[in-house]
């Protein structure tokens, strides 16, 4: 079978520069993207929820890299702290350059539930925020003529798994149209498309993982950084290790009945 190649495009020598803004930047993927981008000398905006773990990490940060750091304590699924999240980026004094759109939970509940607050909850963060604040990122940096987008999807979003599944789904096909509406503007937006990574994720979810092969774990650095020379290299989708890369090939080609039976063997195990 054929490797998907995605289109490559021409950025600039270092298109990481000035500030990052990271959301979910405290654990998992997200403080990986800042640790990654303060090692290529970002300047780092952190958004998360809990203000004394923001301030924690953004010590570490500013001691093991010599960045400054600056913290945004706020819940993605309320209204306020979205709405001081996307002033952040109408700030002309200290401009956002690179955005990664990260802030997620895992979700594991029955489509079936008559009670759909959890689900309710997830959509805030993993959709409404991700368009409102992909939005303002976009506006901002077309404005400007620069900048890189980062939206984190999931390969869970290309297979029938529930809620979770149908969420990343939207987010890589919003990635994707975005980066589309922004072509030729100056401003590159990449979907990041990982598997599983070793991340507090998948405990606070309640997801057993006890059945998940060794092989098909991620390193939460190794993405970040393999995402970021992606962006580097102008592609439009991120896919971490060539396993990842030939799974995501079949998940999206091969007969979706042999699909929909692999995700239920998935969902067997959880």
């Amino acid at each position: 079978m054929a490797t998907l190649v995605w289109p490559e495009l021409a950025l600039p020598a270092d298109p990481f520069h000035g500030h990052a803004l990271i959301t979910g930047a405290t654990s998992g993927i997200g403080l990986a993207f800042a640790r990654a981008l303060a090692a290529k000398r970002c300047d780092l905006v952190l958004v998360a929820r809990n203000e004394d773990r923001l301030a924690a990490t953004a010590v570490e940060l500013r001691n093991d890299f010599g960045v400054d750091v600056e913290i945004l304590a706020a819940d993605l699924a309320d209204q306020d702290g979205l709405a001081a999240v996307t002033r952040r980026f109408e700030d002309p004094a200290a401009p956002i350059e690179t955005f990664i759109n990260c802030a997620g939970h895992g979700l594991h509940v029955s489509l079936l539930e008559q009670d759909t607050s959890t689900i309710d909850s997830a959509h805030a963060l993993m959709i409404r925020a991700v368009l409102i604040l992909g939005g303002a990122a976009g506006r901002s940096m077309k404005a400007r003529g620069h900048g890189v987008i980062v939206n984190v999807a999931s390969v869970a979003g290309l297979i029938p798994m529930g809620a979770y599944s149908a969420i990343k789904s939207w987010v890589a096909t919003y990635s994707e149209s975005l980066a589309l509406e922004l072509a030729g503007s100056g401003v590159h937006v990449t979907t990041l498309m990982p598997g599983w990574v070793r991340t507090e994720f998948h405990q606070r979810a309640g997801i057993r993982t006890e059945s998940i092969p060794g092989v098909l774990w991620l390193d939460a650095d190794r993405v970040a950084r393999d995402c970021l020379r992606d962006v580097a290299r102008g592609r439009s989708r991120s896919v971490p290790s060539k396993l990842y890369v030939a799974l995501t090939c079949l998940a999206e080609h091969a007969p979706r009945p042999l699909v929909r039976r692999v995700a239920a063997a998935i969902r067997g195990g959880r």
